[in-house]
């Protein structure tokens, strides 16, 4: 991890992603952007905005609605050379190019003998909000865990967002770089110099003490839920320490692991369905590691069906901090009745968000 020494200002999610894409171009001419509307006046919420001009359509390149060529280019050019970071406004349709991503993409290096490097970082957006709906809205980043070759994180602020994309710029392997769009509108303090944050390492964002009840951990957005759910705990006299993966492939087991050794119970949160998800392996790898010690696990995520479109259906299939806190409090409290905080399920930040493009 590089350490950055300019100074230090409050940037918001889309600010860090954006300055962190102009500082590489700068740096390194070999790095260029391409996907559909990069070049739009949206700017694919901002995180493109002002590239075209700086660096013009040579380097910023708008595309057709063809992922499967347009990744096999990306590849191409990788294996060449270059950088390429190639925008998917939506995770859905990363599945119109899984041969490219799984078949060539994840698996130059090793088929060629460590003489071909794929340096491309994908990103592509999850999540709820604006209706999204069955074909918008799906967190599919367990099926690229799966894959060896590729690397997946998921930043859940400013700060890790603009130091993991520097990270999977000058990595010289597949990035699968996960952005949930609720996290577009908040904001941390982020140094203006570059800087980049080691895969592999979670964070622990909030402590619970010497002896914590339960640990949470949530993968993207969920993390601001978990957050969230620990005030709500807290109120009944319940500890939870929070902590955030931030790379799902590189996993850092061995923090999430001592967590839970000292709590005793461990709830793993995904913004996805829990069936072979992250939250799945998470719980695995743990449980693994406690060499028979008696742990209390839980995981939530998606409701076990299609992602739905209407506002009071998405209150019901996503996780939020009230029924994250329920789970965490029966599984600290099992003898005692359940309880479902009263408190309004929508966070601040989730208003803001008014469409994707």
């Amino acid at each position: 991890m590089s350490t950055p020494t300019d100074g230090t200002r409050t940037l918001s999610y889309v600010e860090a992603l954006q300055e962190a894409v102009e500082q590489e171009m700068d740096r390194d001419e070999k790095v260029f952007v391409i996907g559909l509307n990069v070049d739009d006046h949206k700017a694919i919420q901002g995180t493109t905005k002002g590239l075209i001009d700086k660096f013009g359509p040579e380097r910023v390149m708008d595309t057709p609605l063809s992922e499967d060529a347009l990744t096999g280019i990306c590849i191409g050019a990788a294996m060449a050379g270059m950088r390429p970071i190639h925008v998917h406004i939506r995770m859905d349709f990363l599945m119109l190019c899984m041969n490219q991503l799984v078949n060539m993409g994840a698996k130059a290096h090793y088929m060629y003998d460590g003489q071909l490097s794929v340096p491309m970082v994908a990103r592509s957006i999850i999540g709820k909000s604006w209706g999204q709906g069955a074909q918008h809205s799906q967190g599919l980043h367990s099926m690229f865990m799966h894959v060896p070759g590729l690397k997946v994180v998921a930043p859940t602020n400013a700060y890790d967002a603009k130091g993991c994309m520097i990270t999977a710029i000058r990595d010289n392997n597949p990035v699968m770089f996960v952005e949930h769009r609720l996290l577009y509108s908040t904001d941390a303090p982020v140094p203006e110099d570059p800087y980049t944050v080691d895969f592999g390492h979670a964070r622990i964002v909030a402590t619970g003490g010497d002896n914590p009840d339960i640990t949470l951990v949530g993968i993207s957005y969920m993390l601001v839920e978990c957050l969230a759910a620990k005030e709500l705990l807290a109120d009944v006299g319940i500890s939870a320490e929070v902590i955030d993966p931030v790379s799902l492939l590189p996993l850092d087991v061995e923090t999430i692991a001592k967590s839970a050794e000292r709590s005793g119970r461990l709830l793993a949160v995904d913004n996805a369905w829990t069936t072979a998800g992250a939250s799945s392996e998470i719980i695995a790898a743990v449980c693994e590691r406690e060499k028979g010690k008696p742990l209390v696990v839980g995981r939530m995520g998606y409701a076990p069906t299609t992602c739905p479109t209407t506002p009071e259906l998405e209150k019901e299939f996503y996780p939020n901090a009230a029924t994250i806190a329920s789970r965490a409090y029966a599984m600290v409290r099992p003898d005692e009745d359940a309880w479902v905080p009263d408190v309004e399920p929508t966070l601040p930040h989730e208003a803001a968000f008014r469409g994707p493009f």
